[in-house]
């Protein structure tokens, strides 16, 4: 008995060591080892602060920023970006700080965000998304390698032009309702004041469901309100990510967003069995999103076996990131180019003149919106100043060599669009000012490669800007 307790003791202190040591490794000396060869190169940034690095300060800083009106001004950098500001004003353009324990560099050039967007895609590569992430942004914009490139082989078909043509119908009776029900608002007063948000929530959350799932866009708008409940869920979990195993604790909200993912995932696995089914049957239309997926999708199982196709988790994996990147996304840029409008009335005269000489009294049609000039000009400088998404992030599989810097394996970088759209050297003094004058040329003439990055830039720009740019400019023209 005596040996036996000596053993559970000595195997004790030997697990109890290996975890400290582990701890030690985690914590400790491999983020100074980053820290140290990144500094020994040059690069400055801010110290490794035991044990989550400038988390905390990023939250404060973010809080304190918050806490503040925000000045009717379009220099919105101290706002919603507060924390990388500082660093960059402290240690330059190219600086790094702390997330937890592997460092952050911050690329503020865009021939360095060029190079990660579109040179070695093996090496920079998507960092692993946490527990929360993956249930919002699953599918093609989480998929890697080879998974990468059959996803957005199948998926590419159904947003060529002569198929988004075919959506249009959708879009504009979206639009007629939109206009319908402000329309309705007006009808006995000179004017009402609208919160344009939600408007756009709904609209774009219809437009998803019409597109995507047709004659079952019922069941799409279900999936739009759990979509929506589980977006605000992941925001305040994110909150607290940086505390150990936060989001695998049987907490209610933790709770509830595995709730919604499920009932999202039966309602789509109902549709599409029942999609699968009509096809068969040759009953099924392809003119929406899952039709044409599962269209190109069997065809890719009949030509290269199985294995060259999507499974049903595959495709409700897309069909939920349909909801959150086509609708989060236009629906913010519709709603600042509300509010730059109405801040710049001389350009939505500018705008509202081309509508009316292009399409009169008539609905606008495919043709007609792709000869919107002023109106693509006005969407572009929008999305210059409040680009859908203010960062992207990339993670270094091995040892990369980026300008004079060798970077070790596990370094991450920031791509920054919000100081990247922002920057004086690349769009002049005014930068921080509303003048769409600046895309006359087109955005190739407007500024120099990885600037200018509103769906991201090199082989996995967004696969849907040719739809999102259709349906803004269609829902801007009608609104005008």
């Amino acid at each position: 008995m005596e040996i036996s307790l000596q053993y559970i003791g000595f195997a004790f202190l030997v697990v109890s060591l290996s975890w400290f040591i582990a701890l030690l490794q985690k914590f400790w000396l491999r983020p100074k080892r980053f820290e140290h060869a990144l500094r020994a190169q040059g690069l400055t940034g801010t110290p490794y602060k035991f044990p989550f690095g400038d988390v905390l300060q990023f939250i404060e800083l973010r809080k304190m920023a918050y806490a503040k009106p925000m000045p009717l001004s379009h220099d919105i950098i101290p706002r919603v970006a507060p924390y990388f500001q500082q660093v960059m004003n402290q240690h330059g353009k190219k600086a790094f700080a702390w997330f937890e324990q592997e460092p952050t560099v911050i690329l503020n050039d865009p021939e360095s965000v060029w190079h990660v967007l579109t040179k070695q895609q093996n090496i920079f590569v998507k960092p692993e998304q946490d527990t929360s992430e993956k249930l919002l942004l699953p599918g093609l914009f989480a998929h890697q390698g080879e998974k990468w490139k059959k996803h957005r082989r199948i998926i590419n078909p159904a947003f060529h032009l002569e198929k988004l043509k075919l959506m249009l119908p959708a879009f504009s009776t979206c639009c007629e309702e939109l206009i319908c029900k402000w329309n309705k608002l007006i009808d006995l007063k000179e004017f009402s004041e609208l919160d344009v948000l939600p408007e756009f929530k709904a609209f774009t959350g219809d437009v998803i469901s019409r597109t995507a799932f047709g004659s079952s866009f019922e069941e799409g708008r279900r999936i739009f309100e759990l979509q929506e409940e589980l977006v605000m869920l992941v925001v305040e979990a994110s909150i607290n990510s940086y505390i150990p195993f936060y989001k695998h604790l049987p907490t209610k909200k933790n709770k509830r967003m595995k709730d919604i993912n499920r009932e999202v995932e039966k309602i789509l696995r109902d549709m599409i069995e029942q999609r699968e089914k009509a096809m068969v049957n040759g009953q099924a239309t392809s003119n929406d999103l899952l039709g044409i997926l599962l269209e190109t999708n069997i065809r890719e199982s009949q030509e290269g076996g199985i294995k060259n196709a999507m499974t049903t988790e595959d495709v409700i994996d897309e069909c939920k990131l349909f909801y959150i990147a086509g609708h989060e996304t236009t629906t913010a840029s519709l709603t600042w180019a509300l509010v730059l409008l109405s801040m710049h009335p001389e350009w939505q005269e500018r705008a509202r003149e081309e509508v009316l000489n292009l399409f009169g009294g008539s609905k606008p049609d495919y043709d007609g919106l792709s000869q919107l000039k002023i109106v693509t000009m006005i969407m572009h400088e929008v999305m210059r100043l409040y680009p859908p998404v203010n960062f992207m992030e990339r993670r270094a599989a091995a040892e990369v060599k980026l300008g004079e810097v060798t970077y070790p394996p596990g370094v991450h970088f920031l791509l920054p669009h919000i100081f990247l759209h922002r920057n004086p050297e690349t769009w002049g003094p005014n930068a921080n000012e509303f003048n769409p004058e600046r895309f006359a040329q087109g955005v190739a003439k407007a500024s120099v490669h990885g600037a200018f990055l509103p769906f991201s830039g090199g082989p996995r720009v967004c696969i849907g800007q040719n739809f999102a740019m259709l349906e803004a400019k269609l829902c801007l023209a009608r609104i005008l």
